[in-house]
């Protein structure tokens, strides 16, 4: 098993870093999205009644998601990276 360069360990401490920050944004908004249908009165985003802002903070939330994701299976591919370099 080859050790990690500093470089590579330093990216994946920002990474690990970067995904901790982006899962606290998400437990962020959806404290908002929950306070957004408690004010309106309407937790269905099927409706047509439903707030615009929760459906916006749905859809950040969403994407904040897949950012999670796509950050994950990055670093779960760099051991791999490095030693195809």
């Amino acid at each position: 098993m080859q050790s990690m360069s500093r470089f590579e360990a330093t990216a994946s401490l920002q990474l690990h870093a970067l995904i901790s920050d982006l899962n606290w944004r998400i437990q962020m908004l959806e404290a908002d999205i929950a306070e957004e249908e408690r004010a309106t009165g309407n937790a269905d985003p099927g409706s047509s009644t439903y707030s615009m802002l929760a459906l916006t903070l749905r859809a950040r939330r969403d994407n904040l998601k897949t950012s999670i994701a796509l950050l994950e299976a990055q670093l779960s591919r760099a051991p791999e990276l490095s030693r195809a370099a």
